[in-house]
């Protein structure tokens, strides 16, 4: 920083000013200051910066199962809000979910310097784990209990707008392949179509279970299609959907004259599949979004913490149709 006062015929503070980007500098000054930079490859400490500031302008995911659709949409739209904003983001898989593995996950983070953490681990394994005290938190997904923001898709309403309307369309009941049991948004999702049904006066069927995967809906799809019964089904994503819509076709059921099938997502695929998917869409962009919105309020101490519920919307294909 001696340096570059010297060569750019400034002080160390005009300097200071420069690198941390306040706006108390006249143009001719800061460009002269800029161009010094750059000849001598100066870069502002960030470590010192942060001591003097008391803030790292860093803030910490951890996060399983990266390769689910709704992970990866999230994740993108945190980096992008938190970019936004002037921070950086740093990632931190969690390999199985456990308690302990929960655990060192914080650790690492507090010793990388993060000003707060957004927790994106979807399963029940984190009702279990007490999360660190005085650093700020924001946990992703509706089913946690604790002490901190929660910021989560209306997974109550998607479910319930998806039920509905296969039952406004004069199906007697509706079926469900639910996600994996671990999953809390899979159980909201599960409770809230059994709840709907039951609402409206109608039998609740077993739900089945797959892993989100198109696979486990292929092979949750190859029971239904075998009862010529069911004609109506809600599956909890739209990558299971899409295997059920295979297994009935592979079983001539044809959809949507014979069973109609609504997903939960929307991904962009879903407008492709045949027939195109109605399905529930979730605002991806809008949970990263709120959840970088409500951590930094958190680090800066402004937040309180009422859940966020981000609405949820009926998106009508052709998947779907009056029962004949």
């Amino acid at each position: 920083m001696a340096d570059v006062a010297r060569l750019a015929g400034v002080s160390g503070q005009t300097v200071s000013r420069v690198a941390n980007g306040r706006q108390n500098v006249d143009a001719l000054t800061r460009a002269r200051v800029q161009d010094v930079m750059r000849e001598l490859g100066y870069r502002p400490n960030g470590a010192a910066r942060a001591l003097r500031s008391g803030e790292f302008r860093s803030i910490g995911v951890i996060v399983f199962e990266l390769s689910t659709f709704g992970t990866t949409r999230t994740l993108d739209a945190i980096a992008t809000a938190a970019t936004a904003r002037g921070y950086s983001v740093n990632l931190m898989p969690v390999l199985s979910v456990s308690r302990q593995a929960v655990v060192d996950a914080f650790t690492r983070l507090g010793e990388q310097a993060v000003d707060g953490v957004i927790m994106m681990i979807e399963a029940h394994v984190l009702e279990e784990v007490r999360l660190p005290v005085g650093l700020p938190v924001v946990v992703v997904h509706a089913g946690a209990h604790y002490d901190h923001p929660v910021v989560d898709t209306d997974q109550t309403q998607g479910a319930r707008l998806a039920t509905e309307h296969l039952l406004e369309l004069g199906h007697r009941t509706v079926w469900h392949v639910a996600g994996p049991p671990s999953s809390f948004a899979a159980d909201q999702r599960r409770r809230s179509w059994e709840q709907t049904l039951r609402d409206r006066g109608r039998d609740v069927p077993a739900a089945l279970f797959g892993d989100w995967s198109s696979a486990s809906g292929y092979a949750a799809g190859c029971r239904l299609a075998a009862d010529p019964d069911i004609t109506a089904i809600f599956v909890a994503n739209d990558q299971m959907a899409l295997g059920v819509l295979h297994a009935l076709h592979t079983h001539g059921r044809s959809v949507p004259d014979d069973v109609s099938v609504v997903g939960f997502d929307d991904m962009e695929e879903a407008a492709q599949f045949w027939p195109p998917l109605t399905t529930v869409r979730q605002t991806f962009t809008d949970i990263g979004r709120r959840s970088v919105d409500t951590l930094l309020a958190e680090i800066h101490s402004t937040g309180h913490h009422a859940p966020v519920a981000v609405p949820t919307t009926l998106i009508l294909r052709n998947s779907t149709a009056s029962l004949r």
